[in-house]
């Protein structure tokens, strides 16, 4: 499968989760996948900053990813907050 293919995919199950981030000003963007298969992703707006993200990595971007494009092994954060 191409990488633009893969990104659609991950992109098209992100949109199940855009609306939930919007509430509360945010937004995620699809950045790169990379050879083993690890999604890079950035937040936008309030989740930048936001000390849920970790949360929201795990329990919606993540599985909102891996339902719809199971061959994903992981999903990383490019910026915000760091733990």
């Amino acid at each position: 499968m191409e990488k633009t293919e893969l990104i659609a995919r991950i992109d098209s199950a992100l949109n199940d989760v855009r609306p939930h981030l919007a509430v509360d000003g945010g937004n995620v963007e699809v950045v790169d996948v990379t050879d083993d298969k690890i999604v890079k992703i950035k937040w936008l707006g309030n989740c930048q900053n936001c000390n849920m993200s970790i949360m929201t990595m795990r329990a919606g971007i993540e599985q909102a990813i891996r339902v719809k494009v199971p061959e994903i092994t992981g999903v990383e954060a490019v910026n915000g907050i760091v733990l």
